[in-house]
């Protein structure tokens, strides 16, 4: 997906990763190889649908959707993704599968479900295997929305690494999917990230804390990141397949051969079109400022990760609940005279001023991103469905509602009762 040139804004990568299941009883099906040689007849890597490109991924039961190239329309590509999910479940309907959303499965067993791609690039995934042992939740059972958002050069990078870094602590709260797994409440409504921060500690300088170093130049940051991620695999990787720039992963990584950094840390929603609304308010954050329209550049460049860091551990745990008590991160978002605020409150807040700075990138979405700050995350809202039960048919009957959502493109709502 090279979009080197071009500048801040003019188009945007999205991802969307989606687990396939079996149609009667929600169980993985490992079938993405089986998927795609039924359209193309042979093992294949990716599949081109125009706009939109089925990939695979580590394991055999997600397939990716993603942009065949970079796209500034977020309103069209929220149709053309709504109108691949549709695709691809009718070429499930075979295999008596389908697909299902939200960032991990609620009762696989990575350690008995876990089947990694055999094909293309397969050699990779081996490496990873060996080296980290990817039957686990924070390999195997997990799905996301990417973002890739272009700079042009060294200038227009410095200016969104230093606005991602500050915006990264706070998606748990608009995003979190992820608050049941192994068929139990986790206690957090974020666990995908948790196991993300962590399924790496063999080598730390992968993942270091999610929150990416201060590095403002192509320079800086293959000397911070790439060149520490070099050293410390090279033990581990006597042929060489791993290239750093794959196995760097922070919250948001830089692609310095795309000229594009990747925001990973979005758990992905319960339909495309809630996906691409929270991603049109994270757009509008960040163009806010960049643009400095709530604080000067310097100021964003100042940010250690270590705030950064402990707001984010708030966030994957309690979401939109989570308490921020750093007076002067709020005040990074135009929020003056409050000592402390939930991230909740602060994403409605960040929506009113997108409403006023940048109209045309939120309002198409307002109904959706109302439904998430009114009634919560996604993973909010699921364990207010599941009221505390957590038998496998409960856990189905939700999760079910939640396929059908992605079916039809329509957010998860809450009944009234649940709602108060």
């Amino acid at each position: 997906m090279s979009n080197s040139r071009l500048h801040l804004f003019q188009g945007y990568g999205i991802e969307l990763e989606y687990m396939i299941v079996n149609k009667e009883t929600l169980a993985i099906k490992p079938v993405t190889d089986e998927l795609f040689k039924k359209i193309s007849n042979e093992y294949v890597s990716d599949i081109n649908r125009g706009k939109v490109s089925w990939c695979n991924e580590l394991v055999l039961h997600v397939v990716e959707l993603k942009c065949t190239k970079p796209e500034p329309n977020l309103v069209e590509l929220g149709e053309e993704f709504h109108k691949n999910v549709k695709s691809v479940n009718t070429e499930l309907a075979s295999f008596n599968a389908q697909l299902m959303p939200t960032a991990a499965h609620p009762l696989m067993d990575p350690n008995k479900e876990t089947f990694l791609w055999p094909h293309e690039s397969n050699e990779i995934y081996d490496a990873y295997n060996r080296i980290f042992n990817c039957c686990g939740h924070g390999w195997s059972n997990l799905q996301s929305t990417h973002l890739n958002l272009p700079f042009y050069d060294d200038e227009e990078f410095a200016r969104l690494h230093a606005a991602i870094r500050l915006v990264l602590p706070i998606l748990p709260a608009l995003a979190a999917s992820s608050p049941v797994l192994g068929g139990k409440n986790t206690g957090f409504l974020d666990k995908r990230l948790d196991y993300y921060q962590k399924n790496q500690r063999v080598i730390p300088s992968l993942t270091g804390k999610v929150i990416p170093e201060r590095a403002f130049s192509k320079r800086q940051y293959h000397k911070m990141i790439y060149d520490r991620i070099a050293h410390d695999i090279a033990p581990h990787d006597p042929n060489k397949i791993l290239q750093p720039v794959w196995l760097n992963s922070r919250g948001a990584i830089a692609r310095f051969d795309r000229g594009s950094i990747e925001i990973r840390i979005l758990d992905i929603q319960e339909c495309p079109k809630a996906d691409l609304a929270i991603l049109a308010l994270v757009i509008a954050l960040l163009k806010m400022l960049v643009n400095e329209k709530l604080h000067s550049f310097h100021d964003q460049q100042k940010w250690e990760i270590e705030p950064l860091y402990a707001i984010f551990q708030e966030t994957i745990k309690y979401g939109e609940h989570a308490m921020i008590d750093n007076a002067a991160y709020l005040e990074m978002f135009g929020i003056s005279g409050h000592e402390h605020m939930t991230a909740g409150a602060l994403w409605a807040e960040i929506l009113k001023k997108a409403e006023k700075q940048y109209p045309a990138e939120v309002q198409p979405w307002l109904t959706e991103l109302n439904i998430i700050l009114t009634q919560g995350t996604l993973a909010s809202r699921i364990l207010k469905s599941l009221a505390g039960v957590y038998s496998v048919e409960n856990i189905n009957l939700v999760y079910r509602e939640l396929s059908d959502c992605l079916m039809y493109n329509e957010m998860f709502e809450l009944c009234v009762e649940e709602k108060f």
